[in-house]
């Protein structure tokens, strides 16, 4: 699979920055990361205080993100991600493919890096509002529950 469907975000407002797509690139994992195929994505208020830009310092300020730095566009949203493990980056054990698993938002790895200071999923980088996303394997915690991914 080469494409997915998910939203966008195409800049700070209401939800007529937010776009459907079908034609979004399926990420892949890089080494050390894991690709998830997103079974749920709730939204959380940091997912609209992002799109709003209340994270910004100041009106119309380009810092809008968690760590001040202006926010990427288009951006997929989606802070808060549960699903099944589809694919490893090299690095990670082939083992976890087929896990269920919750991603921890507040990262301290991402695209194969270790960060200087923490980046929110669906902010800085891409989250889960789609049907595929990327993240650091640490980051993918392994969920044993009766609940389904909705709950």
């Amino acid at each position: 699979m080469k494409h997915m469907s998910g939203v966008i975000l195409t800049g700070h407002g209401g939800p007529e920055c937010l776009e459907w797509r079908d034609d979004l690139a399926v990420p892949k994992p890089l080494a050390g990361e894991v690709l998830i195929r997103v079974g749920a994505s709730a939204v959380n208020n940091t997912d609209i205080n992002t799109r709003v830009g209340w994270y910004s310092k100041g009106d119309g300020a380009d810092d809008a993100a968690w760590t001040g730095e202006a926010l990427q566009f288009p951006r997929i949203q989606g802070i808060d991600v549960c699903g099944r493990i589809t694919k490893v980056g090299d690095g990670v054990d082939a083992a976890r493919i087929g896990e269920r698993v919750l991603v921890e938002p507040c990262l301290l790895e991402a695209r194969g890096r270790v960060l200087d200071q923490p980046w929110f999923l669906g902010s800085e980088c891409d989250g889960g509002f789609a049907e595929y996303v990327t993240v650091a394997s640490r980051h993918a915690h392994v969920i044993t529950s009766d609940l389904d991914d909705g709950e």
